[in-house]
């Protein structure tokens, strides 16, 4: 709803023609700045119209339809008659279906869905979103001239939800460039063209709110974050500089959002593209290891700045070939420092399988240097088991941990390569355990530094421990990974 200003009105005319002036100088001032600017503070500043820029750019964006065969029961409709979380159990309704028109076999129909993408090459090779395409028996692609042509699936990337496709055209094809995402700076203009709710070409204008954002979609998070106004069919379609250039593929929204959208950075689709014409596929590197992020605490336990910790080496895999050992901390792939997990999985997925790679780690508080050789990476894993039963249970101690020795059965369910640790089997509350974060199942491998091996090597160091002394438990959680919890004695 708009409102006006009602207020009195008794500005003197000189007044509002020095504020014209001023306002006049102020721009001419500001153009004059502006103009000073190189190429990259001019993508910053507003511009006067996208006009020339959506001429240009829409062309090469096309509508992309898809049909996929769905098999669903052909009694359909006591299903409305169900009550929520009963699916399995017979109602009235569903006995009263079947008495008076029997069971109906299973039937298919056909879903339709939209989507957006861009022309990448002469060839009439798009690019779009893997899951517009997924699963998809025809694929039809419509320029914004109107022409339409069936389209063959090159090859996709569900891990980055980006898809390739081709054309037949008869036609010289108007074409999109790939930009660079890394340059990019927070706050410069970018224009999403697509085809929100099927309305084609559609232009909005925003600009990058963030870089770099982790939305929870997959191993390679990385999404670009724009104000641009996403809907749904705008998926596949470009996010492009005011150069013109691709610099993100439109991929994800906020449900319920409002001026929140994602794009996959097109310097990271770039490498997957280029897999996917040449070989249909895309390879990842892979060392074999479980990962762990460094919190402040840990980071503190073994001084180091930044890093990533190794919780677990998988046999027989590069990494374990290379001599990498759990507790090591990699802080450098090929000279390029490492600050996070998917920092790592990014760098080491992007290496092409058979190539050498030179890992920087800490062990033991010193630096040295390995090299592996990577492997293509397997998407299986092997989760932590859970224990089903504890032995040897003591009454809590002191510091209100109830503890148990870890025996074979226990280590095995899990994936423990020894039996070295002491469990924690309970936690009293109102104790300094309590306040410290511990909880059941929690598995104590070291106190400052110190290995604990069993309960005995617990309650020794316990009972060496003085009176205000900080104690730095080492703690492995089944499912969370390592921890430090800090007790004051």
């Amino acid at each position: 709803m708009f409102y006006r200003n009602r207020g009195k009105r008794r500005f003197f005319p000189i007044i509002a023609v020095m504020v014209t002036v001023l306002v006049g100088a102020l721009g001419l001032a500001g153009q004059n700045v502006f103009a000073s600017e190189d190429k990259a503070e001019r993508s910053i500043a507003a511009p006067g119209s996208f006009t020339a820029l959506a001429k240009k750019a829409s062309p090469a964006v096309v509508n992309i339809s898809t049909t996929q065969t769905v098999e669903t029961n052909g009694q359909r409709l006591p299903h409305f008659f169900r009550p929520p979380g009963q699916e399995q159990r017979e109602s009235p309704m569903e006995e009263f279906f079947e008495r008076f028109f029997g069971r109906q076999d299973p039937r298919q129909f056909q879903r339709q869905s939209l989507g957006s993408g861009f022309i990448l090459d002469e060839k009439g090779h798009i690019v779009t979103n893997n899951h517009v395409i997924e699963n998809a028996d025809e694929i039809k692609v419509t320029l914004q001239n109107g022409k339409s042509y069936d389209a063959e699936i090159i090859g996709t990337d569900p891990g980055t939800d980006i898809a390739l496709i081709k054309i037949e055209a008869e036609i010289d094809l108007p074409l999109l460039e790939l930009g660079d995402s890394e340059s990019l700076e927070i706050g410069q203009w970018v224009l999403a063209i697509g085809n929100p709710f099927g309305l084609d070409h559609t232009v909005t204008a925003g600009i990058v709110s963030a870089k770099g954002r982790v939305i929870g979609a997959g191993a390679y998070d990385d999404f670009i974050q724009t104000d641009a106004s996403i809907n749904p069919g705008n998926s596949g379609g470009p996010l492009i500089d005011m150069e013109g250039n691709v610099v993100g593929i439109n991929t994800a929204i906020v449900a319920g959002g409002d001026g929140i959208g994602f794009a996959i950075p097109v310097s990271m689709a770039k490498r997957i593209i280029e897999q996917l014409k040449e070989t249909g596929e895309v390879t990842r590197g892979w060392l074999g290891v479980g990962i762990q992020e460094l919190d402040q605490d840990l980071k503190d336990y073994y001084n180091v700045a930044e890093g990533v910790l190794i919780t677990e080496v998988f046999p027989d895999e590069p990494a374990d070939q290379a001599g990498i050992e759990k507790g090591d901390i990699i802080i450098a792939v090929n000279g390029e420092s490492i600050d996070s997990p998917r920092a790592l999985s990014r760098k080491i997925a992007n290496i092409k399988p058979g190539s050498d790679v030179e890992l920087r780690i800490v062990r033991d508080g010193e630096k040295k240097t390995v090299t592996a050789t990577v492997e293509r990476r397997d998407e299986s894993r092997l989760g932590a088991k859970p224990p089903r039963k504890q032995q040897k249970e003591k009454a809590a101690d002191a510091l209100g941990l109830e503890l148990t020795d870890i025996d074979r059965e226990t280590a095995d369910r899990l994936d423990m390569d020894d039996t070295h640790g002491v469990m924690v089997s309970g936690v009293a509350p109102d104790t300094k355990s309590a306040s410290a974060g511990f909880a059941r199942g929690d598995i104590i491998k070291e106190i400052n530094r110190k290995p604990v091996r069993t309960i005995e090597d617990y309650e020794r160091i316990i009972a060496d421990a003085d009176e205000g002394d900080m104690l730095l438990f080492y703690v492995i959680r089944p499912r969370a990974g390592i921890k430090i919890l800090r007790i004051e004695m």
